[in-house]
């Protein structure tokens, strides 16, 4: 009997060891996801961020141009519109492409949010979410160029009438 009972002590500290062990095990993937978790959070705000910063570049671009359009206008008023019809469309295919990758960030970062919420981390979220933001930049300098191409169509005309003229005179 005294055999029995040795071993069903030997048992229960077996299952005390095994408890605690389990214990320390479901503590330290916590820990883990704590730290993924606020990872994620850091990497959502500053998704969130870039968001921002490029829609308010949109906006600054809009109101460059619509200002450059406006003053263009207003000092040649009698001047033909010779805006060619390729560079409109370019710039405003580069408008389109500007568009479409901020509304791709837009999903990356609540997908990102999603996962943040749900706390798992999710590598294919964050790569896309980088390279939506790629896109966008890419975006953002084809329409910058794509914008300077059709001014300096607007220009060159008026700057080489203005070289013809005698001096003293204005456009």
């Amino acid at each position: 009997m005294s055999e029995i009972e040795a071993l069903q002590g030997r048992i229960m500290a077996a299952m005390d060891r095994i408890s605690q062990g389990v214990e320390a095990l479901q503590a330290a993937p916590a820990e883990a996801d704590t730290d993924a978790l606020e990872a994620l959070k850091t990497e959502l705000e500053e998704e969130k961020l870039v968001t921002a910063q490029l829609e308010e570049r949109i906006k600054k671009l809009k109101a460059a141009h619509a200002e450059e359009l406006a003053a263009a206008q207003a000092a040649a008023p009698s001047a033909p519109a010779t805006v060619d019809a390729d560079k409109l469309a370019a710039l405003d295919n580069e408008l389109q492409r500007l568009r479409k990758a901020n509304e791709q960030l837009r999903a990356s970062n609540a997908a990102l949010r999603e996962a943040n919420e749900a706390g798992v981390g999710e590598p294919h979220l964050i790569n896309s979410a980088m390279l939506a933001e790629l896109e966008g930049l890419r975006a953002a300098r084809a329409a910058d160029v794509a914008e300077a191409s059709a001014i300096m169509d607007q220009l060159v005309p008026l700057l080489d009438k203005a070289r013809d003229l005698p001096e003293g005179e204005e456009v």
